[in-house]
C-alpha cells in the first residue's frame, strides 16, 4: 500500500479592520497572501495550480506567526518581514521575486530597474509578468513597483489595494 504523500497547506483568513485576506503556508513557510476581500476560491485555485498534490486545511495556530507579522505591518509597527517563505514558481520568477524582496519599505522601483538588477535588461516585460505572478502580496512588495516613467501599473490585488499599501508606507 502506498502512503499518502500529500503536502499540507495551512490557511487562515486574516481579518484586521479593513484588511480581510487569505494567507497560506506550508511547513517551509508563507506561500500565499491573497487580495483584499478576494474569495476563498482565489486561494484554492492558486494551491491547485502551484501545489497540486496537497491538502488545504485551516489552522489558525500554525498561521499565527504569519498573521502577526502581517498585522504588525498593516498597523504600522513593522517595516520588514522575518517569517520564512516558500515561494512556488520558475527559476526566473524566483530571481525576480528575490530582487523584489530587496525593495525597501517606503521606496519604489521600476520594472526596468528590476530587469537591470538581475542582468536581464532586455526582459522588462517578462519581469513584469513574474512580478504579476507574485504569490505573496505585501510581503514581496510588488505594490512598490511602477512603470518606467513612474506610472501606475496593474496589481493583482487591484489598484485600490496598491494605493492603500503605499499610503501605509508614506
Amino acid at each position: 500500500m502506498v502512503e499518502d504523500q500529500r503536502e499540507m497547506v495551512y490557511w487562515t483568513l486574516l481579518n484586521n479592520g479593513e484588511w480581510q485576506l487569505y494567507i497560506a503556508a506550508t511547513e517551509k513557510g508563507l506561500c500565499y497572501v491573497g487580495s483584499v476581500d478576494a474569495p476563498f476560491e482565489e486561494l484554492k485555485q492558486w494551491v491547485q495550480k502551484r501545489i497540486p498534490n496537497s491538502e488545504l486545511t485551516e489552522d489558525k495556530k500554525i498561521m499565527q506567526p504569519y498573521e502577526d507579522e502581517l498585522v504588525d505591518y498593516l498597523e504600522g509597527r513593522r517595516t520588514e518581514f522575518t517569517i520564512p517563505l516558500d515561494l512556488r514558481g520558475t527559476e526566473f520568477q524566483h530571481t525576480v521575486w528575490d530582487e523584489l524582496l530587496k525593495v525597501p519599505f517606503g521606496e519604489s522601483a521600476t520594472y526596468t530597474e528590476i530587469a537591470e538588477r538581475i542582468n536581464r535588461p532586455d526582459a522588462v516585460r517578462a519581469v513584469g509578468t513574474a512580478i504579476g505572478a507574485n504569490p505573496i502580496l505585501i510581503v514581496a512588495p510588488c505594490h512598490r513597483m511602477f512603470g518606467k516613467h513612474g506610472e501606475w501599473r496593474g496589481y493583482r490585488g487591484g489598484l485600490k489595494m496598491k494605493e492603500r499599501l503605499l499610503n501605509l508606507e508614506n
